[in-house]
């Protein structure tokens, strides 16, 4: 399988111009984008995605890297349609946090989506399952250590973002 080209963004997450290949790593200075999308239901339960063990076998969001001439948001349709086999508008998604932190540039988003468990295609390479998740039963897995701190910050932050649309 070919590696894919992406683009590097600089402090401010504007597009360079400049593209790599994935699994190259960055000059000082420049980011690669990573996008992620906390998905929640008419419930209040957030959909999650195992990944496969290859993949660390670990609990997650969608998200992933925008592809070299992508936007960011039109990389978080991407990785939806991939990961999970399901199109969703752009006017659907909100964005509730972006920025650089040394490492990465990212942006997040927040959808709201009514769809069982079953009606999600899978990427067989990426994912094993997904499920939709209480806040309840994500807290339990923040304790019990079963999120990675990446995951945990998403989550967080989009509980604040929420709770600030709310008010």
């Amino acid at each position: 399988m070919a590696k894919e080209q992406r683009e590097f963004y600089d402090k401010n997450s504007n597009p360079t111009g400049i593209t790599y290949f994935k699994g190259d790593k960055a000059p000082d200075g420049l980011y690669p984008m990573v996008v992620m999308v906390c998905i929640q239901n008419s419930k209040g339960e957030f959909l999650m995605q195992k990944r496969v063990p290859e993949k660390g076998g670990d609990y997650g969001v969608t998200g992933g890297h925008p592809k070299k001439s992508e936007t960011p948001i039109e990389g978080m349709l991407t990785e939806i349609k991939e990961e999970l086999g399901i199109s969703v508008n752009e006017s659907d998604l909100e964005i509730f946090d972006e920025g650089c932190d040394g490492t990465d540039c990212y942006k997040m988003y927040y959808l709201k989506l009514d769809l069982e468990v079953q009606d999600f295609v899978i990427q067989k390479e990426e994912l094993t399952e997904v499920e939709w998740f209480s806040i309840s039963k994500l807290q339990e897995m923040v304790e019990n250590k079963i999120l990675n701190p990446n995951q945990i910050a998403c989550f967080l932050k989009c509980m604040k973002y929420l709770e600030s649309k709310n008010k």
